[in-house]
């Protein structure tokens, strides 16, 4: 137990310390805690292995102690010296009896108390014993006198995140709403360019098309102005080849005289 609670120390002084966790590490009795744990304010000490409670230090500012899983029998005189503890857990322990219950009557300001199975669960009236002993005493292995039942830590942190995640889904809320109006300005703007766009297209496709139809009546006139040409020249062939033709016949009438 000395090298654990060294271990735990992680080179602080003992005066510093307000958790302090030593489960598992094996000891039938308290070994190197001590007094100098002013500070201290929660102790767990599960599955440890204790038979007794001899050499429990005085811890002044301890308010929550976990002792279950040991062989704890009787000597809990010893966490008289804890006058601030409010939660004791000694749930699978050895104790008995009532008179072993005893000296717990003097924690004033113990309020949770567990003893779930130990054998004095099974005794006659267990339950209004045991508040009767101890009248600070506000729950009982869970449930409180009308035997509802306590809320954990565990508890306590799921509602605190409850509240958290409300205010986290509101502000998601909000952040959704600005991005949906994000969104439709995008999609203002995007319709915008959008129809732009086919504007564009629409006139660059009818610039095309009247383009083309300026090609093809530049290449009907072109093909008019070839026939024109042609024919022009074929006149002028013509003009240039009647002379000769007339000279030809003309001589061709002189041989037949």
């Amino acid at each position: 137990m000395e090298k654990r609670i060294l271990l735990e120390k992680r080179g602080r002084e003992a005066n510093q310390i307000k958790e302090l966790n030593l489960d598992n590490c094996r000891s039938t009795a308290i070994e190197g805690l001590t007094d100098e744990f002013t500070t201290l304010e929660k102790l767990s000490l599960i599955n440890v292995g204790l038979t007794s409670l001899k050499n429990f230090p005085k811890l002044p500012s301890l308010k929550k102690l976990e002792l279950s899983d040991n062989r704890i029998s009787n000597g809990l005189n010893h966490l008289l010296t804890s006058p601030k503890l409010t939660s004791l857990n000694l749930s699978g322990n050895k104790i008995k009896d009532f008179e072993e219950l005893k000296p717990l009557a003097t924690l004033e300001k113990l309020e949770t108390l567990d003893l779930f199975n130990n054998d004095v669960t099974s005794t006659e009236n267990y339950r209004n014993n045991v508040f009767r002993l101890i009248p600070s005493l506000k729950f009982l292995d869970g449930f409180d006198k009308e035997d509802n039942e306590a809320m954990t830590d565990e508890d306590d942190e799921v509602n605190g995140n409850d509240d958290d995640s409300d205010d986290e889904g509101a502000e998601e809320e909000d952040f959704d709403e600005d991005d949906d109006d994000e969104d439709d300005d995008e999609d203002n703007v995007g319709l915008k360019d959008v129809y732009n766009d086919d504007i564009e297209e629409d006139n660059s496709d009818w610039n095309e098309n009247e383009n083309a139809e300026d090609d093809d009546d530049e290449d009907i006139d072109s093909e008019d102005g070839d026939e024109t040409a042609e024919k022009v020249e074929d006149d002028a062939e013509g003009e240039s080849e009647s002379p000769a033709r007339g000279k030809k016949r003309k001589h061709e009438g002189d041989e037949g005289d």
